[in-house]
């Protein structure tokens, strides 16, 4: 998995995918069975959270959701005049995103979060890695489950980013997330998490679904640069990041707090000038 975007309070940054690994969404090219990677804003880095890939594999996580929490109110703006009005020239927040449905491949489709997506969100927090690297309740319940489903609609709401779900098209059946998250996108650059349940590993989804979000951000959102963050042992995320056509650019030491400690993280990158990859543009579709 590639370390997810963290929902509120993580910032991971990928996520990783294993085909053996318990832990997080695992990709049936992978080695081990862990789909989440880092990335910072899921609810999760790279490999996507769950983006330490993201919800996200981990890999570059799967599945942080949400910012900061804003600080309390205070009796007096020091941003006012004092006419009471506030900073003319305040700088514009970020601008709502509409999360689109696509198609990876002939057997899934990523598509906006539903509230119809409980029964994911139950099987991801029985997944020993998942609620480590991003904001999916490690102790399930219908109240904590529809509240990460409406992190992931108040993402797309203030611009954060596109989380998407991973749905497989012959049943409809969710088994997995995947999120780009836009923080950095001023900077000109982005970052995707993601994470597969067990009932989605095995299957090839990682890899389309992680292809899929990087042609979609590079060539229609013209993202000059996309990153995950992927933890060192995840070689099977890392080897879906590299098929898909990222470069291992280095190691970030202590990068990201995965459950009580801090973790090294591997970043990978890919820009939209890279050359081909699997024999084809990364743009392409």
């Amino acid at each position: 998995m590639a370390a997810p975007e963290p929902d509120a309070p993580r910032e991971p940054e990928a996520l990783a995918d294993a085909e053996t690994d318990p832990g997080v969404g695992a990709d049936a090219d992978t080695g081990r069975e862990a789909d989440t990677g880092t990335d910072p804003n899921q609810d999760p880095p790279p490999g996507a959270d769950p983006t330490p890939g993201a919800d996200p594999t981990p890999g570059p996580a799967p599945d942080t959701d949400a910012g900061p929490t804003p600080d309390a109110n205070t009796d007096a703006d020091p941003n006012q005049d004092a006419d009471g009005d506030a900073e003319a020239d305040a700088p514009p927040g970020p601008e709502p995103v509409t999360v689109p449905s696509m198609s990876a491949g002939p057997d899934f489709v990523l598509r906006p979060w539903e509230m119809s997506d409980l029964p994911l969100v139950r099987e991801a927090s029985q997944d020993p890695y998942i609620p480590l690297i991003t904001t999916i309740p490690a102790r399930y319940s219908d109240a904590a489950a529809e509240a990460f489903v409406r992190r992931q609609w108040e993402r797309a709401a203030t611009g954060a980013g596109y989380p998407f779900a991973i749905v497989r098209s012959r049943d409809r059946r969710p088994v997995g997330s995947i999120g780009l998250w836009l923080r950095e996108l001023p900077e000109g650059r982005a970052s995707i998490g993601y994470w597969m349940v067990a009932s989605g590993r095995g299957q090839g989804v990682t890899r389309a679904a992680l292809r899929t979000v990087t042609s979609w951000a590079l060539r229609d959102l013209g993202i000059p640069r996309l990153q995950l963050f992927i933890e060192p042992w995840n070689t099977a995320s890392a080897r879906i990041a590299v098929d898909v056509g990222y470069r291992r650019e280095g190691l970030l030491r202590g990068w990201q707090r995965v459950g009580d400690e801090r973790r090294d993280m591997a970043v990978y990158g890919l820009l939209n000038t890279d050359g081909p990859a699997d024999g084809r543009a990364v743009t392409a579709d």
